[in-house]
């Protein structure tokens, strides 16, 4: 069985991601086929519209497959990662700047990989069982996929909070977070596929959308993240005593926080643009494996499973700007780049 079906039906390409007992966590090769049959279809007459879906009923994507990645590290090879990370890049922005319609069904677990391969697209539909999350930090990594691009441009300081805690949108949340588009029920959505592959035209009918608890918390966000360090958004938090903010603070002690410190850096200032932001990502993944803690979060959270990583820094106070600063250095020969 195929990790990714591919096929062209009526006037639509359609991409199915088909691991559905892994959730449908991206591999390098899903990567690379996803993005040789968009390539294709650019200059295709038959393909007016793309869409894009998860198999089974828990998830459209959950993230990236980073267990081989981190294991391969383990033995010092780093290569493994740093390969499906550029390509995995260079397919987010494809998506992105895609020169026909994408529609992306974002059912289910939506993470952090699956982010970047459903939540660029120019059309990004969610429904009830849509949750949406950039879980990265938890295991040493920083929002990438495009994530510091999306996290920055969500209403005050919401992203930032979005990137540190991993905490999860519903379809409001996400719509109004900008990470999607239109809020359609999900027993439409078979009628609406067959509308697409009949007519190629991404005619998608307006619903409104459910209410947003983020937005209706984005002043208590703002208020609490607003602190220029992680230190002192964490003794912010401390001070604050209510049960959102111990929550908060109950997922920020989990993470890295080289990890945390650097994302704060990447989302405040935002980049400019996602290739910009791609850059940049790129740039921190490639280190995360010998000079992060990419390698131990995994070891922790999802092979041996103990939840007790030792980060590298004890705690957010020892992070100098000096740690953070060369994580996003230039890779000079190794930088990414958009035509690779």
């Amino acid at each position: 069985m195929s990790e990714i079906e591919i096929r062209k039906e009526g006037r639509a390409g359609i991409l199915t991601l088909n691991r559905p007992e892994a959730l449908n966590a991206l591999t390098h090769q899903i990567c690379l086929d996803a993005e040789a049959a968009l390539r294709a279809w650019i200059d295709d007459p038959e393909v007016a519209v793309v869409i894009l879906e998860g198999a089974g009923p828990r998830a459209f994507c959950s993230g990236g497959d980073v267990v081989q990645a981190a294991q391969a590290g383990r033995q010092g090879d780093y290569s493994l990662g740093r390969n499906f990370w550029r390509d995995e890049y260079r397919l987010n922005l494809l998506l992105a700047e895609y020169p026909k319609p994408i529609v992306s069904f974002l059912h289910g677990f939506v993470m952090g990989g699956g982010v970047g391969f459903g939540g660029l697209v120019s059309h990004r539909v969610v429904g009830e069982s849509t949750q949406v999350a950039m879980p990265e930090c938890g295991i040493g990594l920083i929002p990438d996929v495009g994530g510091t691009w999306l996290l920055s441009r969500v209403p005050g300081e919401a992203g930032l909070y979005l990137g540190l805690t991993a905490a999860r949108m519903g379809p409001g949340d996400a719509i109004w977070a900008g990470f999607a588009d239109h809020f359609i029920p999900e027993a439409d959505w078979p009628a609406l596929k067959a509308q697409l592959i009949a007519t190629g035209q991404p005619d998608l009918p307006q619903h409104p959308a459910p209410e947003s608890p983020l937005a209706a918390q984005s002043p208590e966000i703002d208020r609490l993240f607003s602190a220029e360090s992680i230190p002192a958004i964490m003794t912010a938090l401390e001070a604050d005593g209510s049960d959102f903010a111990a929550t908060a603070l109950k997922a920020l002690r989990r993470n890295s926080p080289l990890s945390m410190a650097s994302t704060l850096a990447m989302i405040r200032p935002g980049p400019a643009t996602l290739a910009e932001a791609l850059r940049q990502e790129f740039r921190w993944t490639w280190r995360s494996m010998d000079q992060g803690d990419f390698i131990e979060g995994v070891r922790a959270q999802l092979i041996d499973k103990d939840r007790k990583p030792v980060w590298q820094h004890a705690s957010t106070a020892e992070v100098t700007a000096e740690d953070v600063a060369a994580m996003l250095a230039p890779l000079g020969a190794d930088e990414w780049e958009e035509d690779q």
